[in-house]
């Protein structure tokens, strides 16, 4: 049995371990994709992404705000979570990262149908659909890489209070 708790000040104890984290970025689509604004507030959307080679890759239309404000400021935020997805829930990591616009003709040939397989993997006529229909004028290809991770394994904090539950129990028992 593990240092039963005494209270939920200090989560960082129930970190998400590697192999967790390789599982969720896999099985998950999805990120909640965060940037400044001129005013300085921070936005975020849902976004869907592929992960590879470190770094999260992305898409947009260059005429949207998440567009300009990282052309202004590069530090942006992934967040990433199980839910949805075959995983346990309650899994997250979050990344602080930098962003890089990309829009050559190399980077959109493998990304648009890396990232419409990803969406679609169980119907290719759909997935290369998906991908013709990426490919427009405006699409600009958004690349995190990230600086820092914090991750968090709620199973680990269930197991835990569950052990301060039980030895609780234990010392009323033997009282």
């Amino acid at each position: 049995m593990s240092e039963p708790i005494d209270n939920y000040e200090d989560v960082t104890v129930y970190g998400l371990d590697d192999a967790d984290e390789a599982e969720m970025l896999d099985a998950q689509n999805e990120c909640t994709f965060i940037w400044s604004n001129k005013e300085g507030w921070p936005v975020g959307v849902i976004m869907s992404y592929i992960y590879r080679d470190g770094s999260f890759w992305l898409t947009a239309s260059s005429q949207r705000a998440r567009i300009s404000a990282v052309k202004r400021d590069p530090r942006v935020c992934v967040v990433v979570t199980s839910t949805g997805s075959s995983m346990q829930r309650n899994k997250t990591v979050t990344y602080k990262g930098t962003c890089t616009l990309h829009d050559d003709d190399a980077t959109k040939e493998w990304f648009y149908p890396a990232l419409a397989g990803a969406i679609r993997p169980d119907d290719s006529d759909a997935a290369a659909l998906f991908a013709k229909f990426l490919d427009s004028p405006r699409r600009v290809i958004l690349q995190v890489e990230p600086t820092q991770r914090i991750g968090y394994d709620g199973a680990k904090m269930g197991k835990a209070t569950a052990e301060w539950i039980a030895a609780q129990a234990d010392k009323e028992a033997n009282a």
